[in-house]
């Protein structure tokens, strides 16, 4: 079996990290496949959102530390793969940003280190209740600096560094309390619950979505002034769009709009 498994439903691609054993760690294989899957992804206009769930009892415990441990050969050569790991995960987490289409997470059981950054560098996420994140590397004596880069441009610094500093988990009603994930359902609802999210922001128009999910995060980059010129920018290039005239013409005439997006 694959260790990424996709299966389309309409527009919505739905993404399983399949590597139970090691409970869905981002090793080279799986970032590889991820990001492999992404670039795919990128280019197919028939797909307009991304769901990522793992499969198993866990939805991803972060890097595989045994096989961190296993190139630990030597000082020189362990600097080398380590650098490249890092490179690589830093490669997938933003190509999640960087997808056109919204990518939704659906974590379960836990969400550790990488793991809970892989979450949040997802556009959003629908938990399972019970679920536990965490950015537990001080624990072992590694703090998780690459992971606190994603984990704090989602919730505030001082619960960030609470968690990289204690290594204590938090749980569902925390997360999204917090802002880590958008709600939390019953585990047993998690695949309807995130699909019905999936099939609703599906539903609008493509192209309005992607140019909105582009925007929506080179504004937070800018100043306010400079965010309202470059939205502003963006409002022109989506009105202009034939299909968003078409979308405004048959709300106007209380009609379906005849969409070619």
């Amino acid at each position: 079996m694959a260790i990424l498994e996709r299966d389309d439903s309409g527009a919505i691609a739905r993404l399983t990290m399949n590597s139970p054993g090691n409970l869905n760690a981002l090793s080279d294989a799986m970032l590889a496949a991820l990001s492999e899957e992404f670039a795919r992804l990128a280019e197919d206009r028939a797909i307009r959102v991304v769901t990522l769930a793992g499969a198993g009892k866990a939805f991803c415990a972060g890097h595989d530390l045994k096989e961190m441990q296993a190139a630990r050969q030597s000082e020189d050569k362990g600097r080398a793969y380590f650098a490249d790991l890092f490179s690589r995960c830093t490669a997938v987490m933003t190509a999640i940003r960087n997808l056109p289409q919204p990518v939704i997470a659906s974590p379960h059981g836990i969400a550790t280190a990488a793991g809970c950054q892989l979450v949040a560098s997802c556009d959003m996420a629908v938990a399972a209740h019970g679920t536990r994140f965490g950015v537990n590397g001080v624990n072992i004596g590694l703090f998780c600096s690459t992971p606190m880069v994603a984990l704090s441009r989602n919730i505030p610094r001082k619960q960030t560094f609470e968690m990289l500093t204690t290594g204590q988990f938090i749980e569902t009603d925390r997360a999204a309390q917090l802002g880590l994930i958008n709600r939390a359902v019953e585990p047993a609802n998690l695949e309807v619950e995130t699909m019905t999210l999936a099939e609703t922001v599906a539903a609008k128009l493509g192209s309005a979505v992607r140019i909105g999910k582009r925007a929506f995060y080179e504004q937070l980059e800018l100043g306010l002034d400079d965010a309202y010129a470059h939205t502003g920018a963006v409002m022109v290039e989506n009105m202009l769009d034939r299909d968003t005239d078409e979308g405004i013409n048959a709300f106007l005439q209380k009609r379906a709009p005849d969409w070619q997006q």
